[in-house]
């Protein structure tokens, strides 16, 4: 796809991956229309932030509409950024937590979709970004909430690429392992450090795999920092 004056949704674009996506595919000559709770620290031109709730329908619902009314009916890219994660074990998680985690993860990636795909179809063209996690290939002790949600994300992707492709839409899962954000904020125990990904690096996988050639699909694609504790000693 050539990114030159094509329009992109984002979700959750005022930081981590999402802000390093956005800012990427407008320096590609994107439109990015950006939804999120929080306003990003960063302008541009062709940057459209729409203050909405992923896990409310009614605001997404309204959201859309308002970037359509800026840039126009055509929907090029949708990333389905946003999400969160609590750990600890699964009796001590308070309900309140898993269905943030479900709301945010996987209703809001629903609700997004669905609102994208009538223009993706009746264009023909597009391209979904579904951005899972490496917890939702492999349960974890102290994790299982979360690694539900993100199963939950890569079983409706890979049903959803199999739905689309004959309109000529890709369906991208996306299962990043620990990348230097502000994810663990609800993990004490885990601390961002310079080993992990970078927002920056994983960014640029999905603008590489966006320009891939039309006929080029990347269903799934895991993307894991090569040490993720750092260098061992080997001596």
């Amino acid at each position: 796809m050539q990114l030159n004056n094509k329009t992109a949704i984002i979700t959750g674009i005022s930081k981590g991956i999402g802000k390093a996506s956005a800012q990427l595919l407008l320096s590609k000559g994107c439109r990015v229309a950006g939804l999120g709770i929080t306003p990003p620290d960063y302008t541009h031109p062709n940057l459209f932030f729409v203050k909405s709730d992923v896990r409310k329908w009614d605001e997404v619902q309204q959201a859309f509409s308002e970037v359509k009314k800026h840039f126009g009916e055509e929907i090029h890219i949708l990333v389905n950024n946003a999400g969160l994660g609590y750990f600890g074990w699964l009796e001590e998680t308070p309900v309140e937590q898993w269905h943030e985690m479900f709301d945010t993860n996987v209703n809001g990636m629903f609700y997004c979709c669905k609102l994208a795909l009538p223009q993706m179809k009746n264009q023909q063209y597009g391209h979904i970004i579904n951005i899972a996690s490496t917890a939702a290939l492999e349960g974890m002790p102290q994790v299982g909430a979360y690694c539900a949600s993100k199963w939950a994300v890569k079983g409706l992707s890979e049903s959803l690429f199999r739905e689309v492709r004959d309109f000529r839409i890709k369906v991208t899962c996306l299962y990043p392992g620990s990348t230097k954000t502000d994810f663990f904020r609800n993990s004490p125990g885990i601390k961002p450090h310079d080993y992990m990904l970078m927002p920056e690096d994983v960014a640029l996988n999905i603008v590489q795999t966006l320009e891939m050639p039309d006929n080029f699909h990347t269903v799934n694609l895991e993307i894991r920092p090569l040490q993720p504790k750092g260098p061992k000693n080997m001596a």
